[in-house]
């Protein structure tokens, strides 16, 4: 959970006045490990919060879309080395945009052969 910068400074004065963390923790809605560490980082002078998140995307979607659209047949190897990245890379930017690459089998199976031959011979 982040916490404001504000919540932050107001939990650290409290802490710097009365000097009790549980009972900081208690009124503050905080953990006494989260104030530890803010006390921490205020003495490095960096309270501000962390921004979390994702990393931005190598592949952009509406490129890649595009270039299946264009491309229905080429492989996940053809598709790296067009937008310059792995294999892997561009899987999951195909699962992040829900498009699936599957391919058909060259070779039909020997059920099936079977059944072709039989109906050839009547």
């Amino acid at each position: 959970m982040v916490y404001s910068l504000d919540l932050r400074e107001k939990a650290l004065n409290y802490i710097a006045n009365v000097g009790n963390r549980k009972e900081a923790s208690r009124i503050f809605g905080v953990s006494v490990s989260a104030l530890a560490n803010w006390l921490s980082r205020q003495k490095r002078h960096d309270l501000a919060p962390k921004m979390n998140g994702s990393k931005p995307s190598k592949i952009d979607n509406d490129k890649l879309k595009k270039y299946i659209q264009d491309h229905p047949d080429s492989y996940l190897r053809e598709i790296a080395a067009v937008f310059n990245t792995t294999v892997q890379a561009v899987f999951y930017a195909c699962k992040r945009i829900k498009v699936t690459l599957k391919k058909k089998p060259l070779t039909i199976k020997k059920g099936t052969r079977k059944n072709e031959r039989s109906l050839k011979k009547n």
